[in-house]
């Protein structure tokens, strides 16, 4: 509290303030929406007038579990809370409106009095508010901006977007290109349809906001990426990732005749995204996984690991030839990191190679320990956080891995919580293990993507569940459940 508005950064936060009981006010917008920053503006000074509420920015797009739990199908959003419950919502740029739900759910002065936004403190910044009523004339009216955002309002868009999910068999609507994705999400979409050796056809929704918007209410699904099979809308990334850990998804492209073999098959038989081939298909030597010579990736991966923190770089430490790379540069020293660097503007061949590696098309690029970290943007979001100095300080994942499952006599390592699964193998695993009574320590994979990929490798386990006793994997749902139903499963666990 104290009269400002705070970034939320996930769902678990908003859980504890809300246990409180002080009321809270959420604000879900876009930084691509012009009305979104008018009525921050407007948040911002009615945070000032009630000091003792909690007053948090969401940004709809980057938090789509928040997005999914309060049903935002648009921007701007305001979900309003009172004693731990939501009670109130406001769709789209009505000042006046946001006023008056604030101080209903923060306590007006006088009762059933109507509260204008200037008798909330608010006169201080007419501006504020002529901008945000001009921007709301120019488009027609705020009820009418927010009709439009969330609903499809003319045949023509519906049309074109039922002609955009049926334009490739598996369609594929994110942020950026294939090439070039501009999110995370939407990077892990397509590394596993290049996995699975899928043929797909992609759309950047950054370009295009009418389709943006459009799609959100054409699929009753507020986030992007969305992935398409024939027409019929499979989900996001959350949904693709487990369908792809359980096989479930090759099953069902399978089906639908998109996948006439498994995935490696199809990687053989020259699979992929579409719209984009690899410029570097077809030479000689090329492997299987990336369509790079073996001997190319052999070298990237040997200079990738050539030191612990290793970054590719325009030019040198002490002289860098762009100014990405000089931050970059100067961030590590301030961490009092020590590192090894390679030119890119000196080998074409590593230079252009490595973008189809890494799947990442600009540079720099910062590894540690092997595992690509990200470029610019990424290390200053995770320095002020405060991540890189633990990713940089941390203990190989493997030790780290060994100290977790050894934490506890059986241990679960699963998607959720064990009073919130969530995943139907997860919460069988659960009832079993409470049906047996076993006590039992729990670590939700969802939370690190690190812990959830490394642990597939170190337990040569790929999917999840995972159930431990003593430091030993016992195995997945199918074993616990094996076990449970001929009743060797607590036996098993206290042996």
């Amino acid at each position: 509290m104290g009269g400002s508005v705070k970034d939320l950064k996930s769902k678990e936060e908003l859980d504890d303030v809300l246990r409180q009981g002080s009321p809270v006010i959420l604000h879900f917008w876009a930084s691509w929406c012009e009305a979104s920053k008018h009525m921050d503006q407007v948040f911002s000074h009615l945070a000032t007038d009630f000091p003792n509420s909690h007053f948090f920015r969401v940004e709809a797009e980057e938090q789509p579990e928040l997005s999914e739990a309060y049903s935002v199908s648009a921007v701007p959003y305001f979900a309003f809370f009172k004693d731990g419950k939501k009670v109130d919502t406001l769709e789209g740029a009505n000042p006046a409106s946001l006023a008056n739900k604030v101080a209903k759910v923060a306590g007006s002065t006088n009762a059933g009095e109507v509260a204008a936004p200037a008798s909330l403190g608010m006169a201080a910044g007419p501006a504020v508010l002529e901008s945000v009523r001009e921007f709301a004339k120019e488009n027609g009216s705020s009820q009418k901006e927010s009709s439009s955002m969330s609903g499809l309002t003319s045949d023509p868009l519906k049309k074109r977007l039922q002609e955009l999910v049926h334009s490739h068999s598996v369609m594929l609507f994110m942020k950026g290109s294939p090439e070039d994705p501009k999110c995370g999400f939407s990077r892990k979409v397509v590394g596993i349809l290049k996995e699975e050796g899928v043929k797909f056809g992609s759309f950047d929704i950054l370009a295009d906001n009418e389709v943006r918007e459009g799609l959100k209410k054409f699929s009753n699904w507020p986030t992007f990426p969305q992935l398409y099979c024939k027409g019929e809308l499979l989900g996001g990334c959350d949904i693709v990732i487990a369908m792809h850990e359980s096989g479930e998804l090759g099953e069902i492209l399978r089906d639908q005749g998109v996948l006439a073999a498994g995935p490696e098959e199809a990687k053989r038989n020259g699979a992929g995204n579409v719209s984009s081939p690899n410029p570097l298909a077809g030479k000689g030597g090329v492997s299987v996984s990336n369509g790079l010579s073996v001997a190319l990736t052999s070298r990237l991966e040997s200079l990738i690991n050539s030191s612990p923190v290793m970054l590719f770089m325009k030019g040198k430490p002490d002289e860098s030839k762009c100014g990405f790379s000089s931050k970059v540069v100067e961030i590590l020293r301030q961490e009092k990191v020590e590192f090894e660097s390679f030119d890119i503007l000196a080998d074409d061949e590593v230079q252009e190679g490595l973008k189809v590696y890494s799947n990442w098309s600009s540079y720099p690029q910062l590894y540690i320990r092997g595992e690509l970290i990200g470029g610019l943007d990424i290390l200053l979001e995770m320095q002020k956080s405060g991540e890189l100095k633990r990713v940089l300080t941390e203990k190989p994942l493997e030790d780290w891995l060994k100290k977790v499952i050894s934490s506890s006599a059986v241990m679960l390592f699963m998607k959720g919580t064990p009073d919130a699964p969530r995943c139907g193998f997860s919460s069988k695993v659960v009832n079993a293990l409470r049906e047996e009574g076993v006590s039992f320590g729990s670590f939700d994979i969802l939370t690190d993507e690190e812990v959830r990929q490394g642990l597939k490798t170190f337990s040569n386990w790929p999917t999840f569940p995972q159930l431990y006793y003593k430091g030993e994997l016992i195995g997945g749902c199918d074993i616990v459940q094996e076990l449970h139903s001929c009743g060797e499963l607590k036996s098993t666990l206290s042996e």
